[in-house]
């Protein structure tokens, strides 16, 4: 979709959705990879799953390579979380992970209404070990601080993005 791909990347409650709505209200095309590319699979595979574990939560990789091929955006951001952006990593021209600090993590989950993915007491405990260990995010993504405003968080993905022309 874009001349140029950004993914935004980070675990639970970091603002991923948060960001794709800023972004699309400032004009910026935008898509939310949670609603609009995810599914449940196997990550090696691809192949659908019964499964709603966390690891099966999985984005059509060949959807992903279509968008980036059409090139009627100058710049798209992919917002969301994928446990197989390693089947589509290399096709982004950026990679940004929001991060926050445990205590800003807890404030949000205790925030999440019941029926989002991380407000049961076993789904937290997973967002909380994988805020820990960072295992399945992007190794070399550049981190953005997602304790900071809203606003500052997107001027500074917008930045960067600007600095890559």
């Amino acid at each position: 979709m874009g001349i140029r791909n950004y993914l935004v990347e980070g675990v639970s409650c970091t603002g991923k959705t948060s960001v794709c709505k800023e972004l699309r209200r400032r004009g910026y095309h935008a898509i939310n990879g949670d609603t609009e590319l995810a599914y449940q699979g196997d990550p090696e595979t691809g192949r659908p799953t019964d499964s709603l574990a966390h690891e099966n939560h999985i984005w059509q990789v060949d959807k992903v390579r279509a968008l980036i091929a059409d090139q009627d955006e100058a710049v798209t951001f992919f917002c969301g979380g994928s446990r197989n952006f390693s089947h589509f990593i290399d096709l982004f021209d950026g990679v940004f992970v929001l991060g926050v600090d445990l205590d800003t993590l807890n404030q949000r989950l205790d925030q999440r209404p019941e029926d989002e993915w991380g407000s049961k007491p076993v789904e937290r405990e997973l967002v909380v070990r994988l805020h820990r260990t960072k295992e399945d995010l992007p190794k070399n993504g550049i981190l953005i601080d997602a304790t900071a405003p809203l606003a500052h968080v997107v001027d500074e993905i917008v930045r960067r993005t600007e600095a890559n022309k």
